[in-house]
């Protein structure tokens, strides 16, 4: 009832889950950074988390470890399983899996991924969320994952329809304070699960991210800045520093001041500001 991805590119390791069932992101995914990622489904055997992850932080290879794990379970005929790990990714599907089910995995110690789901509309499903993930190569492993997850919905996704959708991906120094969460996100009841997920990732990429695409402040831009600030309520005493001072204040009271970069402006942040400022006028 569920199609996902598990991947890991470089030093980063996730799932991205959409499925007609409420909060699956409390159930499916799970990311040890380093070690491995699981998404676990179907018929769900939580256990199936950290036996995994335990055996691949053991040095045992992932098809190993998945092999072993499937074969201890007596309701496997019934589970879904993806890992990814050090040496590459598997893909597990039980012989009673509602149709259409099925998985695909490939990769090697640099990046790899298993894709799988189940009660899809057809296997093109899986085979759009592979083509999607292999064609976003050199992007993070969270924009990865959500194209993945998109193209899987755009071709057909859940037979039965939309409820929720997660995203969790952790990396080293990734995140707001260099937490390691590159991404935790999840949509636990919504009919567009999967496009709303891909707008909280939006905003949430806007708000945590640093600093991209910054212009030097000045000339017509700070004029056009000021501007905008002055409509805003943040009205700068001048065209000297008190323009930066001002920015820095409407970024600060809009959750952006992690994209604060003195003497320019963001890229993201001119956009907010522009729309900002544009939304005031058009009320």
């Amino acid at each position: 009832m569920t199609f996902s991805i598990a991947a890991h590119d470089g030093d980063a390791w996730g799932v991205a889950v959409a499925s007609k069932f409420v909060a699956v992101g409390s159930i499916v995914p799970a990311v040890r950074v380093g070690v491995g990622a699981v998404a676990t489904q179907s018929l769900a055997r939580w256990a199936y988390r950290n036996e995994l992850l335990d055996a691949l932080a053991s040095g045992t290879d992932v098809q190993t470890a998945l092999a072993a794990a499937a074969a201890a379970d007596d309701g496997r005929a019934l589970r879904q399983v993806g890992a990814v790990g050090g040496t590459g990714a598997a893909t597990f599907t039980g012989d009673e899996c509602f149709a259409w089910a099925g998985g695909r995995a490939a990769g090697d110690t640099e990046t790899a991924y298993a894709v799988q789901g189940n009660i899809l509309t057809g296997p093109e499903v899986v085979e759009a969320m592979e083509a999607a993930f292999l064609a976003h190569a050199g992007a993070a492993l969270d924009e990865r994952l959500l194209a993945a997850l998109l193209a899987g919905d755009a071709a057909g996704g859940d037979s039965r329809g939309r409820q929720s959708a997660a995203l969790l991906v952790h990396a080293p120094g990734a995140g707001y304070d260099a937490c390691g969460v590159l991404a935790d996100l999840r949509v636990d009841d919504h009919p567009h699960a999967p496009t709303e997920l891909a707008r909280l990732h939006a905003l949430a990429t806007l708000v945590f991210g640093g600093p991209e695409e910054v212009t030097p402040l000045g000339g017509a831009l700070r004029a056009e800045v000021a501007r905008h600030l002055a409509a805003l309520g943040h009205a700068p005493e001048d065209q000297g520093p008190a323009v930066e001072r001002a920015l820095e204040a409407w970024m600060s009271a809009v959750n952006l001041e992690n994209r604060h970069s003195p003497g320019g402006i963001d890229g993201r942040v001119l956009e907010e500001l522009r729309s900002a400022a544009r939304d005031l006028t058009d009320c």
